[in-house]
């Protein structure tokens, strides 16, 4: 029930009733004039007409038309305003005379076979009112000729016909009604006033009364009822007003005794406050630690997860499109930044681990110089963007092989590298790098010292004490255009104290910074020297273009320590006309030259040198296969690095690997009877190859059918099982092989795709001898091979015997193909030579298959998306098509296409709804696309050169 106002019910109660009674006599006063219009109108009418009749029987009778035009023009302009017109008709319904030739008069005239009226009639029309009106003989009304001629009817000489226009009278009714409107509205105006006077003199004052008692529930005591009131309402307000005033003294008393009861307690609880006052600051302490961390954890994780998110998504879904070798190159390069950024993540969120001295640093050998210019490249693109200038320098004496935290150390260049670039807007930025053996404590270490200055917005003096604090920032005003957390330099100095070495600043507002920090490293002295040989750089002659001296600078340093003949010049006109082994150009950042004066350029330094090599900005990358394909050797990324500019140099032509592969030396085959079991046919293959050189005797079947029936009729040294088959799996095989007596000891080794700890204890526990992943790796293969043929003549049972089980090999390890490059490329074709025992024609022989087998596959995909169907059958089904394909890429060198069936199937394992997997399913369809056309254009490609 809705509860109304008194402020509402009163308005109703008093307007409702005035405005009902002022619309029915509205109404009743509108349909009485109405009704009075049309009586004044008809009268009006018969007025005219009955006089007409009667003074037209002459004209009739004689058939005289001007005497009877004559009579109806004169009563027509006597009434104009009303008639339209007046029209005479014969006896015969014929037209006789009419008083406007301008109007249509068969419109009076009655239709056909209808009687003429003995009586005035009336017809009414949208606008108008028609009389009509019968003229009869008077000589037929005498008494004589009634009483003679008792009844006969009357002669009708005609009838008159006249059109009374109504527009004046419905002009008359609308402004009787508006009349009548403005009338009610204008008592309705004065009612509503008069009702809002009454309402005013008793509502304002309730209203004031329902406020003091409120504000006196909340307690403010000394409220009071204002205004002028009369009656009943002066009579509540007093009684209100007395009311408070009993509460205020009421509370008076008592707020006397509760200062007197609380004045004793705290006489009384005063020594235990302060005992409680250490107790509080230590836990207001701890609370403010805890709320650091979590606002750490909180801040950080959106800053970083959020946008690295969109790069990598957005990254894979242009790799799907069509790109030319460096466009992928910058996409993988992107998705790499972006996955070795998500692994930082987790350990960049361990700041807690920091504070608390419980961070561990990983001591492994890795390459000084590799992993310098490995963060160079990823950052260099943002730098070339805002047209600021990347300079490596690295002295000679510093090491290339160092043992240490790798990843450590290239996130605290980042840190400080990234922040140069944020506060830089123009100019360069320098990162040297020198060796400290003063401050060696013992022989194998080192101490470096890397320096990074830029010529950024600087920082003040003021804002030095809270630039290594953690969520803070050096300027936190409104105005900061560059964002960020301010954990970045609070994580880099924590990072630098554990590694043994300090960091440090200078810096000027608005002429740059400068942080020197120092770090103390292993020296590997148990590597042999990979140093690449020199000697084919004697007696040669590079030419160095470049304009930036810093940039020239640390490049001559590295390239002095060559037996190069170098000569360097600012500009190419100002080279020395000669000919050169090597010319060495370097593209300023940014560069005011268009892609034809790039070319230009390549095309006089073609003249000039055998081979000509481009150092771009990374703006520039995107015309770098255009320039290769005008003759450029390569074309390298700013900054130069020894490590990526020696191998070009050292290459023959730019057509040579820079890591020739070696085949591989024939080697003796073990004496052992091997069966591989797998549906897949390329696996199957690719298996059966492997085995073929390296055991006597091989035998493959292509179900688990099929192998228990080979394992019934010959005995088997080692038994290869395929997991996922169909009719019967790998597991139930293995149990079924294991009950053959003669086969109650031979090791079956599961060979499955899926490469994790949970599998592997699976496989064991389910009676498995050992497994490897696929795709399977030959020297790993040769490894088991060779560990239970050891074995064979030495223990009873190799598969429940004590020894390692051994794990894939991790592709982040290979320093040519990381995990992120081998996951993004639709077609690898060194790594499908590589995987099929590096054997050209095998590998050819595998794509083909996949190739093949790839519309049937997406025509199954399409036909489940299509039907929508989650049942169990077509679940395991579509569960069974992705294991197949998965294996085939394993064999291929379809990485990317790979790594989606893998995610496809490990979340069909887990259930999951086909439905749910649509964006799964889209990638993959493209990806299967992808796959295809390059597999097409690289067989294409070995078919014509064969």
């Amino acid at each position: 029930m809705i509860k109304y106002s008194l402020r509402t019910r009163m308005m109703i109660l008093i307007l409702a009733p005035t405005l009902i009674l002022g619309i029915l006599l509205s109404t009743f006063f509108m349909i009485s004039r109405y009704h009075e219009f049309e009586k004044q109108v008809i009268n009006t009418g018969s007025s005219i007409i009955e006089p007409l009749a009667i003074a037209s029987e002459h004209g009739m009778i004689v058939r005289n038309r001007d005497s009877i035009r004559q009579l109806i023009n004169l009563l027509h302009r006597q009434n104009n305003p009303i008639i339209r017109a007046i029209t005479v008709f014969d006896k015969d319904n014929k037209f006789f005379a009419t008083s406007n030739y301008n109007y249509n008069s068969a419109q009076l005239r009655l239709a056909k076979n209808h009687p003429i009226p003995h009586s005035l009639m009336l017809t009414h029309r949208e606008n108008s009112l028609v009389l009509r009106m019968p003229i009869i003989s008077e000589f037929y009304l005498s008494s004589d000729y009634l009483q003679s001629n008792d009844g006969i009817a009357p002669q009708t000489l005609g009838y008159i016909a006249i059109d009374l226009d109504l527009k004046t009278v419905h002009l008359k009714r609308l402004k009787e009604l508006l009349i009548s409107i403005l009338l009610l509205l204008f008592c309705l105006c004065i009612a509503v006033l008069l009702t809002y006077r009454l309402i005013q003199d008793v509502t304002v004052p309730i209203h004031n009364m329902v406020n003091a008692v409120d504000r006196i529930r909340r307690g403010r005591l000394n409220s009071r009822v204002e205004g002028n009131t009369f009656g009943e309402l002066d009579t509540l307000k007093n009684g209100i007003n007395a009311m408070a005033m009993s509460l205020a003294a009421y509370r008076k008393k008592m707020q006397q005794s509760i200062d007197q009861a609380t004045f004793d307690l705290r006489n009384t609880l005063e020594q235990i406050e302060k005992q409680n006052v250490e107790l509080e600051l230590a836990k207001k302490r701890a609370q403010e630690a805890a709320r650091i961390k979590s606002d750490f954890l909180a801040n950080i994780s959106h800053e970083l997860r959020t946008p690295l998110n969109a790069v990598i998504g957005f990254t894979r879904q242009t790799l799907k499109t069509a790109l030319t070798p460096t466009q992928v190159d910058y996409m993988q390069t992107i998705e790499r930044s972006g996955n070795h950024l998500l692994s930082i993540i987790n350990d960049v969120l361990d700041f807690s681990k920091l504070e608390v001295g419980k961070l561990a640093l990983e001591q492994i050998p890795f390459l000084l110089r590799a992993t310098l210019d490995e963060v160079i490249i990823l950052l260099a693109h943002t730098a070339h963007e805002k047209g600021l200038e990347l300079i490596l320098h690295v002295n000679q004496d510093v090491p290339e092989q160092v043992v240490g935290d790798a990843m450590r150390l290239q996130q605290i260049i980042t840190n400080l590298l990234g922040n140069a670039i944020k506060f830089t807007e123009k100019g360069s930025i320098d990162i040297n790098i020198n060796l400290l053996c003063e401050t060696c404590q013992t022989k194998d270490e080192i101490k470096l010292a890397v320096e990074i200055r830029d010529t950024g917005i600087g920082i003040s003096e003021t804002q030095y004490p809270q630039l290594f604090q953690a969520f803070g920032q050096a300027d936190a005003s409104t105005s900061r255009r560059h964002g960020g957390t301010g954990l970045g330099l609070a994580i880099t100095e924590h990072l630098v104290k554990k590694m043994k070495g300090t960091i440090g600043f200078s810096s000027q507002l608005n002429h740059g910074s400068t942080f020197v920090f120092n770090i103390a490293l292993t020296l590997n002295e148990n590597t042999l020297d990979q140093a690449a040989s020199m000697e084919p750089l004697v007696n040669k002659h590079l030419a160095y273009i470049e304009n930036n001296a810093t940039a020239a600078q640390a490049t001559l340093h590295f390239l002095n320590g060559t037996p190069l003949q170098i000569t360097h010049c600012s500009t190419l006109k100002q080279l020395p006309q000669q000919h050169y082994d090597f010319l060495l150009i370097g593209i300023a950042v940014p560069s005011a030259l268009n892609q034809t004066d790039h070319r230009q350029q390549l095309i006089t330094a073609l003249e000039m040198a055998d081979q000509v090599i481009l150092v771009l900005p990374s703006q520039l990358q995107v015309e770098a296969e255009q320039l290769k394909q005008a003759g450029a050797k390569a074309c390298l990324l700013r900054p130069i690095s020894s490590n990526r500019l020696f191998p070009l140099l050292l290459a023959k032509n730019a057509l040579d690997p820079l890591i020739p592969q070696k085949k591989p030396d024939p080697v003796a085959r073990f004496p052992l009877r091997v069966m591989a079991v797998d549906d897949n046919p390329a696996n199957l293959k690719l298996i059966g190859t492997l085995l073929a050189e390296q055991v006597e005797e091989t035998i493959v079947c292509e179900s688990g059918v099929k192998a228990l029936s080979m394992a019934r009729r010959k005995r088997l040294d080692i038994i290869l099982m395929d997991i996922q088959m169909p009719q019967m799996d790998g597991i139930q095989t293995s149990q079924l092989i294991h009950q053959i007596p003669h086969h109650q000891n031979t090791p079956i080794i599961a060979v499955t795709a899926h490469a994790v700890s949970g599998q592997r204890d699976y496989f064991l526990s389910m009676g498995m001898a050992d497994y490897l992943a696929k795709p399977i790796d030959e020297a790993l293969l040769r490894c088991t091979l060779s560990r239970y043929s050891r074995l064979k003549n030495h223990l009873p049972n190799p598969r429940v015997a004590d020894h390692p089980v051994f794990s894939p090999p991790s592709r982040s390890c290979d320093t040519t193909l990381d995990v992120t490059t081998w996951a993004a490329k639709s077609l690898d074709w060194p790594l499908a030579i590589q995987q099929a025992a590096n054997k050209e024609d095998l590998a050819y022989e595998l794509l083909s298959m996949l190739l093949g087998s790839l519309p049937l596959i997406t025509k199954q995909i399409q036909d489940m998306m299509n039907k929508k169907q989650n049942d169990e059958n077509t679940h395991a089904a579509i569960l069974s098509l992705i294991h197949k394909l998965h294996g085939s890429c394993g064999y291929t060198g379809t990485p990317r296409l790979q790594q989606i069936c893998l995610t496809i199937e490990s979340q069909l394992r887990q259930k999951i709804a086909l439905q749910q997997l649509q964006p799964e399913w889209l990638e993959l369809l493209d990806e299967i696309e992808n796959v295809t056309q390059a597999a097409q254009q690289k067989i294409d490609g070995l078919q014509k050169r064969c």
